[in-house]
């Protein structure tokens, strides 16, 4: 063997140098990968005709490998690695497939599969469709200036404390990442707004470069994050085959037997889980400039940034409105639930009745399978499964589903009308928003005349009256409308005051746009309304307002259509909440009629409006350059995922896969397995891109890390947080590069290198949290199902 080396190894370590230097040539990305599978392929072709490479594989024909066998083993966990003492066989070609040709057919078929599953019309490619829409959201809301005033407006805030402004990036850098999400964007952004004025400051130069870089990767991790998009339409192909190998192996038919749920995770769930972990690393970024500040006060003094022109309030007046107000309005809502005055008061009643329930855990496996679910769920676990389906059995079996009588859903729909609560939870919730609207806008402007506002309260109370009086479960929505009509009359018109005053204050101004944004696009999500793809679309249909919004005040011209298109998105999902919009059934009322079209010239207004939009940011110079970059970055993301496909394809075609997942499967402790991981991916990204690293290393380590008894959301958001890292780690970190690229003269790489260090630390500090308290990860999923 060369080197004493296997094959596989050495292939392995030629696949790794030729993408290295392909890499290190020049040439973009996308096609240095695909570049050197192809000539990796070539070299290790060449060397095995050569009779160079010898790969031993065990020999299974002889008696100690049989006996292995006899003896229970499960062949598929029989490895040189495993068991290196057995007898080994030298392989006629290093290529499983009998020579390189095969290989090479194999090769060339796989990749054409691939491109047709993951790229073409497979079922990931509605999930990465989402990628386009995000990255279109994030350069439009880049292009609209939206980080200037956040920079500005947060550096007022925070300034005046130690290491004001340093926390005021990191603040600026979380927002960014929910509204934006694109890193280089960000960093350069921060970069040549920010790092100018910390350094005219006297910050440190290590401080001021290490925060903006480490902030601007937040969109790594907080949502909507590219990287979770893309990890996640690999996670749930990983983790679904990875389980079902595992169940087979442990003596199950399929892995919903074996774990007692489906082996499923979605991206949506994904966005849920990586939440908190985002604002962790955020609060830790923060964290540390504050103790940095206290620790070195002359790096990261205290900085006065001028008045910002809001007019001033009293401690009590901000005690009252910014917080007791709010509480009082949120706290009696929840308690007013909990005593049943406030409630669902929906009439629907199903068709049919109630499946009945089955067994936590299936029990009728055989008796390998029993033994492994007990070893996986515990004994307590399998008897109490046993005691229900006994119970089950006893009662007949299962319940199937039957349809009801019109006795029965008459009888049930009066039920839930004498148990309805007094007052809606719609109108309920309605209430609290525009109730917060009116309190934070009597606390930005307490000198103010306050007869509109109270007006505007008293619109509110008058509702709760409507409701409690006049409103039943029986009233429909048409007459809910009307009787509404004069309560919400006076709180529009108190709503609309208070908007007035609360664009005349300057953090709201700047923060509250992109606030709802994020809301809607995020609450969508994490609600569980709708899938990242129709979220992402509205996203980027909502940065475009957004974006046109900006453009026209900046120009002295009126926004109305935009503001008239943004309200007519809001009634579109009012009323399409609260009335019928079926038209295709055989009876329509007249107010499902008078809805539907109320809510279409709703639609065909907004529609207007995203076109005014557009051509508002079209003749700006910016809709053109926005669609450029968006489909150049979109066309590079599916470049390198086919180039990526084509090189993994070439490490399966020697069996260099194979041969690490044995490597890894010969651990007795999946933890220590999981650990080698990390510690594998944290040192690839001081060399290679969050791409590269997805789409090639972890689809071959993915089959065993997700094929263990770990939660797939708690592994995914620990491989998104190190992926995190490679934009920081030297020397080919891109937040480096794109700092670097826009710092002044007197700023050196060795500040910025020395500047990201403890940022780096810091992540690995967030990882180890991560690790020893994984309900970090799982908290937001299991309150959110």
């Amino acid at each position: 063997m060369l080197f004493g080396l296997d094959g596989v190894e050495i292939g392995l370590i030629i696949v790794f140098l030729t993408l290295f230097s392909a890499i290190l040539s020049g040439f973009p990305v996308a096609f240095a990968i695909g570049g050197a599978g192809v000539i990796s392929f070539g070299i290790i072709a060449s060397l095995d005709s050569a009779g160079i490479l010898i790969h031993q594989a065990i020999d299974t024909s002889s008696e100690a490998y049989r006996n292995l066998v006899a003896s229970g083993v499960v062949e598929a966990k029989i490895s040189i690695f495993r068991y290196p003492e057995l007898p080994r066989i030298e392989a006629p070609s290093l290529f499983p497939a009998g020579d390189w040709e095969a290989a090479m057919k194999r090769t060339i078929a796989g990749i054409t599969n691939r491109i047709n599953e993951r790229v073409i019309a497979g079922q990931s490619i509605e999930t990465l469709l989402a990628v386009l829409m995000f990255v279109l959201m994030g350069i439009v809301l880049e292009r609209s200036k939206i980080a200037n005033d956040l920079l500005t407006t947060m550096a007022r805030v925070f300034g005046p404390l130690p290491g004001g402004l340093a926390v005021s990036i990191v603040v600026v850098g979380a927002f960014l990442a929910a509204s934006t999400g694109i890193v280089g964007a960000t960093v350069v952004t921060m970069g040549l707004l920010a790092l100018p004025t910390m350094l005219r400051n006297n910050y440190s130069p290590e401080l001021a470069t290490g925060v903006i870089a480490a902030s601007g990767t937040l969109g790594q991790i907080i949502p909507p994050s590219i990287v979770i998009v893309l990890l996640g339409t690999l996670a749930g192909d990983l983790y679904s085959a990875a389980q079902e190998t595992r169940a087979v192996e442990a003596g199950c038919t399929d892995a919903l037997t074996y774990l007692g749920e489906p082996a499923v995770v979605s991206v949506g769930t994904l966005f849920q889980a990586a939440l908190l972990p985002g604002v962790m690393l955020a609060g830790l970024y923060a964290a540390y400039a504050f103790g940095f500040a206290m620790l070195n006060p002359s790096k990261a003094p205290a900085v006065a940034l001028g008045d910002s022109g809001n007019e001033p309030v009293t401690r009590g007046e901000a005690f009252t409105w910014y917080l007791g107000v709010p509480i009082a309005l949120i706290a009696g809502t929840i308690l007013a639930a909990q005593v049943g005055l406030v409630g669902d008061q929906s009439t629907r009643v199903d068709s049919f009745s109630d499946i009945g329930e089955a067994a936590s855990l299936r029990t009728n496996v055989s008796e390998q399978c029993k033994v492994s679910m007990i070893e996986l769920h515990g004994q307590e676990a399998w008897d109490t499964a046993i005691a229900e389906q006994e119970k089950i059995d006893q009662s007949g079996g299962a319940t199937e589903s039957r349809r009801l009588t019109e006795e029965e859903i008459a009888t049930l729909r009066a039920e839930k009308i004498e148990n309805a609560a007094p007052i809606g939870t719609g109108i309920a919730i309605l209430a609290v928003i525009m109730g917060l609207i009116l309190a934070i806008a009597r606390g930005v402007s307490p000198s103010s005349d306050p007869l509109p506002l109270l007006i505007g309260a008293g619109g509110l109370a008058l509702g709760y009256l409507v409701d409690i009086l006049l409103l039943t479960p029986k009233t429909s929505s048409g007459m809910t409308v009307l009787l509404m009509a004069v309560p919400w009359a006076l709180t529009l018109y108190g709503c609309k005051h208070a908007f007035v005053r609360l664009s005349k204050n300057e953090l709201l101004r700047v923060v509250f746009p992109p606030l709802v944004l994020i809301v809607a696009v995020l609450g969508s999500i994490l609600g569980g309304i709708t899938n990242p793809t129709p979220a992402a679309a509205l996203g980027a249909a909502g940065a475009i307002m957004l974006a046109a919004y900006r453009k026209l005040t900046e120009q002295d011209k009126s926004p109305k259509v935009i503001l008239m298109s943004t309200l007519a998105v809001l009634i579109m999902i009012l009323v399409g909440v609260n009335f019928d919009l079926r038209i295709n059934t055989n009876e329509v009322s007249f107010e499902s009629w008078v809805a539907f079209f109320f809510a279409y010239a709703a639609y065909l207004y907004a529609l207007f409006g995203l076109l005014f939009s557009c051509w508002v940011l079209y003749k700006a110079g910016v809709l053109s350059p926005a669609v450029r970059e968006t489909a150049k970055v979109t066309s590079m993301v599916f470049t390198i995922l086919i180039a990526s496909q084509l090189l993994n394809l070439v490490v399966i075609s020697f069996g260099g896969e194979h041969y690490i997942q044995q490597f890894l499967k010969s651990f007795d402790d999946v933890r220590t397995v999981f650990l080698i991981v990390m510690l594998v991916l944290f040192v690839l990204g001081f060399v290679l891109d969050f791409l590269e690293i997805i789409y090639i290393v972890v689809p071959i380590v993915g089959p065993v890390i997700y094929g263990a008894h770990f939660d797939p959301k708690w592994v995914t958001i620990m491989i998104a947080v190190n992926l995190q890292t490679s934009f920081l780690t030297p020397p080919f970190g891109f937040a480096l590069f794109y700092l670097r690229g826009v710092a002044p003269k007197e700023v050196t790489t060795g500040h910025i290198y020395r500047g990201v260090i403890p940022f780096v630390l810091i992540q690995v500090v967030g990882l180890s949290i991560l690790a020893f308290f994984p309900s970090i990860v799982t908290i937001v999923p299991d309150l959110m199902p």
